[in-house]
């Protein structure tokens, strides 16, 4: 909630729109005659602000504390992030609480610690010393934003008795439709194959830069090896017209007229929005625009739509996801216009059980993905348990290639287009084209892996065998033949060995390695030393 402040010679700050009960409440709190027990309920507010790359970032905050059998319990919200607040303690003037994510299934509390003197009640995280370790040295946290901030303390002060927290007016919505499951759209039989601007260009992407990948998805091949998708990630949203109607910025000046360049091309473009008012960079969402924007991006002649909840945590609640993910594939479908729903909110809530019935065509099962081995690895890698939940129409998305911005060896690469084909993923790759290595392109356009991946059967791969750093996945193919890669995940080159009636195969089936372009002679097994983080490729039928 946004709001002026009053200030004067050593006082707190108070919201001039507190009324007169409030401001009791306020001034009491001030006046230190109640302890921080009986204080601490109701809504404090306050912000703070945080540094990133050098640049600065104020974020409004509400904590609505409660309390019910000498447990301290609520909701935090900021203008970027709702949290629960959990197992809270109160201890005379400070306050030890858990802040947990609402919308994961596996997320822990992050401890914090508040401590209350002259009206203000002062945040901190408490420092997790594990916490660097886990994420490995150089790296970043596995995550689903834009980048990681320096956090300073947060310095709140309490505005009302209120313990159930209120959305502010203008952003306030009417109850949700309830969910009912949709029947597929008939779109992305096979996972979608294409290219998006984020990996690379972030918010550098413009018309130009669209154009040229457009011309150079065709002359590089990209295009006739099934890369058909050319997908506008965030930064490219204006402001609202006085209808309401979404605007593309100056990087944009004709969205219309570059797509109907793109699918003059013989590929298809694709566009980004959230469910929420603000994009993860802070441009305009859809939120309350869902069918406005839909009749947009279909009369602009889009044909795909990346959906990432970002700021759609601070007005739904968990309850919430499904029902916002199916109004606009709703409003999609209201158009006529054949256009392909990703869902992004980060394989919360486990989308896999329920994105298809909300009208998804993809969904993310994971954090954003980051070019280097550990975070492919982890993405990749832990799909195992999602297979019964991907087919035809409706995919696991364990994040886009990175293949070709220059964080990993060709032999990574190889791995990363390896294990995203025998997982059925969506293939869309994030960097520069104009830039691209022969291997680079050799791995993108390996048309034996593509085919892997863009099989009729649909089915997703899953691990058959696991020792040490040594892994074994499989993927059913049509007719009968069968994926098999042979990852090995530890430091140094090793030898792997697969017996083909392990996998169901006949003891001499025909045999052909999908990267060295060859059939092999393998009878009863094979065995083939495999470089450290890569992989061997076959189909076996």
């Amino acid at each position: 909630m946004r709001f002026k402040m009053l200030m004067r010679a050593g006082a707190v700050a108070v919201p001039l729109m507190l009324g007169t009960t409030m401001l009791a409440t306020v001034l009491a709190a001030q006046s230190g005659a109640t302890s921080l027990a009986g204080t601490l309920p109701g809504t404090w507010q306050g912000e703070q602000t945080m540094q990133r790359g050098g640049q600065a970032t104020t974020l409004q905050s509400t904590y609505v504390f409660k309390a019910a059998g000498g447990t301290i319990t609520g909701v935090a919200v900021t203008t970027r992030s709702r949290s629960e607040i959990v197992n809270g303690q109160v201890d005379g003037d400070q306050v030890t609480f858990g802040l947990r994510d609402p919308f994961s299934n596996s997320a822990s509390a992050q401890p914090y610690r508040g401590t209350y003197a002259h009206g203000t009640l002062t945040i901190a995280r408490v420092a997790n010393p594990n916490a660097a370790a886990r994420r490995g040295a150089g790296s970043k946290a596995a995550g689903r934003g834009r980048g990681a901030f320096a956090m300073p303390p947060l310095e709140l002060h309490k505005v009302s008795a209120d313990t159930v927290y209120q959305l502010p007016a203008d952003l306030a919505h009417a109850p949700l439709p309830p969910v009912r499951p949709l029947a597929p759209n008939g779109l992305a039989l096979t996972p979608p194959m294409g290219w998006n601007s984020w990996n690379h260009f972030k918010a550098k992407v413009d018309d130009h830069a669209i154009r040229q990948t457009a011309d150079l998805l065709v002359s590089t091949g990209m295009r006739d090896a099934g890369y058909i998708y050319v997908n506008i990630d965030d930064t490219w949203e204006g402001t609202r017209d006085a209808q309401g109607n979404i605007q593309s910025n100056s990087k944009f000046p004709d969205m219309k007229a570059l797509a109907d360049y793109v699918h003059s091309k013989g590929l298809k473009l694709g566009i980004y929005s959230s469910p929420g008012p603000k994009t993860c960079a802070g441009y305009a969402g859809s939120y309350q625009h869902e069918a406005q924007d839909a009749r947009t991006y279909a009369a602009w002649g889009i044909d795909y739509l990346k959906y990432d909840w970002c700021s759609a945590r601070i007005v739904y609640g968990p309850d919430e996801m499904e029902a916002a993910y199916e109004k606009m594939a709703l409003a999609l479908r209201a158009t006529g216009r054949p256009i392909v729903f990703s869902l992004c909110q980060y394989g919360d809530l486990d989308v896999w059980k329920w994105g298809a019935e909300v009208g998804g065509n993809l969904w993310r099962t994971t954090g954003d993905i980051q070019d280097n081995y550990a975070s492919m690895a982890r993405n990749g890698f832990s799909q195992n348990a999602h297979a019964p939940y991907a087919g035809p129409g409706h995919w696991n998305d364990p994040d886009m290639l990175e293949i070709g911005n220059g964080g990993m060896t060709d032999a990574e690469y190889r791995t990363h287009m390896s294990l995203w084909s025998i997982l059925a993923a969506p293939l869309l790759a994030g960097n520069d084209l104009s830039q691209m290595t022969p291997a680079d392109l050799a791995i993108l356009t390996n048309r034996e892996v593509i085919a892997v991946d863009q099989d009729k059967l649909g089915k997703q791969g899953s691990q058959v065998s696991h020792h040490g750093d040594l892994e074994v996945w499989t993927k059913p193919l049509a007719g009968g033949a069968l994926a098999v890669g042979l990852f090995n995940r530890g430091p140094q080159a090793a030898a792997m060995t697969v017996r083909w009636t392990d996998l169901g195969l006949k003891s001499n089936p025909k045999v052909r390695d999908l990267w060295a372009h060859r059939n092999i002679e393998a009878p009863g097994s094979y065995t083939v030393q495999v470089p450290s983080h890569g992989v061997v490729m076959l189909r076996a039928e």
